[in-house]
C-alpha cells in the first residue's frame, strides 16, 4: 500500500463529483469560505478588543445604564 498516484486521485474526484454534482459542491465551497471569512473577522475583532479599541460589551453596559429597553412580558402582567 503505497501513496496513491495522481490518477487515483482523479478518478475520487470524478465520483464525487457524480454523487454531489457541481452546484452542490460549489455552495459548499461558498459556505466554507464565507465561514473561513467570517471566523477570520472574528479573530480579528477579538485581538482589537484586547487593546481596547472595541468593546461590545461596555457598550452592552451602557445600554444597560440607560434602561431604554422596555420588558413586554413584564408590563403585560403587571
Amino acid at each position: 500500500m503505497g501513496s496513491f498516484s495522481i490518477w487515483h486521485w482523479l478518478i475520487v474526484l470524478l465520483i464525487v463529483v457524480m454523487i454531489f454534482g457541481t452546484k452542490k459542491l460549489k455552495n459548499m465551497g461558498t459556505d466554507l469560505g464565507g465561514a473561513v471569512k467570517g471566523f477570520k473577522d472574528g479573530m480579528k475583532d477579538g485581538s482589537t478588543e484586547a487593546d481596547g479599541t472595541k468593546s461590545p460589551a461596555g457598550q452592552v453596559a451602557n445600554a444597560a445604564a440607560e434602561k431604554t429597553t422596555i420588558d413586554v412580558q413584564a408590563k403585560e402582567k403587571s
